[in-house]
């Protein structure tokens, strides 16, 4: 089985900054994805960011260039670091990973900007 664990997720002002970590355990293999999505309140759950066990990524256009999305193969975790974050930007962010086809969620952590 495979947990996923996200954290550092809060409530910035509008232009702040928040990094969001991922924990993921049990069975990973070397080969897969990790993302990024986001869930806003009457909306539905948007890719943000993700990024290949080679680190080949992608990104939202609403989030490119202020986004930036990595990950610790070695630790089995994903990170996404915010900046100049807006109110739009405010919604519940999930790990994701998609390992041979089955995909696994986290939690999810809320992010809120405010104005």
């Amino acid at each position: 089985q495979v947990q996923l664990v996200e954290s550092g997720g809060g409530l910035v002002q509008l232009g702040g900054s928040l990094r969001l970590s991922c924990a993921a355990s049990g069975s990973i293999f070397s080969i897969n994805f990790m993302g990024w999505y986001r869930q806003a309140p009457g909306k539905e759950r948007a890719l943000v960011a993700h990024i290949t066990s080679g680190g080949s990524t992608v990104y939202a256009a609403s989030v490119k260039g202020r986004f930036t999305i990595s990950r610790d193969n070695a630790k089995n975790t994903l990170f996404l670091q915010m900046n100049s974050l807006k109110p739009e930007d405010t919604a519940v962010y999930y790990c994701n990973l998609n390992q041979w086809g089955t995909l696994y969620w986290g939690q999810g952590t809320q992010v809120t900007v405010s104005s």
